[in-house]
């Protein structure tokens, strides 16, 4: 018996009926540490989390920014869950990321800068942290 009988009218490849065709192998995207960080952060600027949460994730002043931001930002806020729209890094100098993230929170949005520091174990940390005020409108069409 050939195979051409036993596919269906129409059918031209020569795969049984049964066969599962070859699955690709899905490398993991690398997360990248600004998006991490930017989690982070927000979820201590938004009260999720308490500052202490960064102690070993903060170097220089930068656990001291968060402890001054997080009990006085708007993001701690009730109503909507502030989220992180995007996040973008720049590497200035090799083993340093700056990154800027905007963060929504119903129609507020907010904008958050911070910089990350590698060090010689290899580990991100932040370094400085700071949160900017309301996103201005443009103005309207006449």
């Amino acid at each position: 018996m050939s195979t051409s009988r036993t596919r269906p009218a129409g059918r031209h490849d020569r795969r049984g009926p049964h066969s599962v065709p070859p699955q690709r192998t899905r490398v993991p995207r690398r997360v990248r540490p600004h998006h991490w960080f930017a989690e982070r952060l927000l979820a201590v600027l938004s009260g999720q989390r308490p500052v202490h949460w960064m102690l070993g994730h903060t170097i220089g002043e930068a656990y001291d920014q968060l402890a001054e931001l997080a009990p006085r930002t708007p993001l701690r806020s009730r109503g909507a869950r502030p989220v992180i729209r995007m996040c973008h890094g720049a590497q200035p100098a090799p083993g340093v990321v700056e990154a800027c993230a905007s963060i929504a929170a119903g129609e507020q949005v907010r904008a958050m800068a911070f910089r990350l520091e590698q060090g010689t174990d290899l580990r991100w940390r932040c370094a400085a942290v700071e949160l900017g005020g309301e996103r201005l409108q443009a103005p309207l069409p006449h």
